[in-house]
């Protein structure tokens, strides 16, 4: 508490003043408990996640709920963009667009990322590209394999991470 009450006082001193409703706070704990922090007679929120930076961050430290909120976004955008992705464009030009403009959405801040549990999730993501791409339906029964001999590309998602992870 002491130190929270020092923030405030040096932040008056500089005519700055903490907007109570905004501020929000998460503990990261072994047992959640509520963490009690009283500003102007105000007890300041818990919660258990909230994004910053455009991140998902949670009080288990886990990132499958970012890795989730990526993909969905991604996807959003991929849908908004389907005609030019779908399109007769040469397959070369089409892959890379599709690595640019939706891989970069999903794998902002993948570096990041524990992908112990959450490997399938962007594998699934990686092939759901290339079949939406391609117009090829899950009811077709075509295999991933056969889906990356047409796009001639291989499972590169994963690698693409622990290359920005290494550097």
């Amino acid at each position: 508490m002491l130190l929270i009450d020092k923030l405030i006082e040096i932040g008056r001193c500089c005519v700055m003043e903490m907007n109570v409703e905004k501020t929000k706070v998460m503990r990261i704990p072994r047992q959640p408990f509520p963490v009690k922090i009283m500003i102007d007679q105000k007890q300041l929120e818990n919660v258990e996640s909230f994004t910053y930076l455009g991140s998902m961050l949670t009080n288990d430290g886990r990132c499958t709920c970012e890795i989730k909120s990526r993909i969905a976004k991604a996807k959003a955008a991929f849908n908004k963009k389907r005609a030019l992705f779908t399109s007769t464009l040469d397959l070369e030009l089409r892959k890379k667009q599709v690595k640019c403009y939706i891989w970069s959405i999903a794998l902002y801040g993948a570096e990041t990322w524990t992908l112990r549990a959450d490997q399938k999730h962007v594998e699934s993501f990686e092939m759901w590209c290339w079949r939406r791409m391609e117009r090829i339906s899950w009811t077709n029964y075509v295999t991933n394999e056969e889906v990356l001999l047409t796009v001639k590309e291989q499972r590169n998602i994963l690698h693409e991470i622990s290359k920005w992870k290494a550097k």
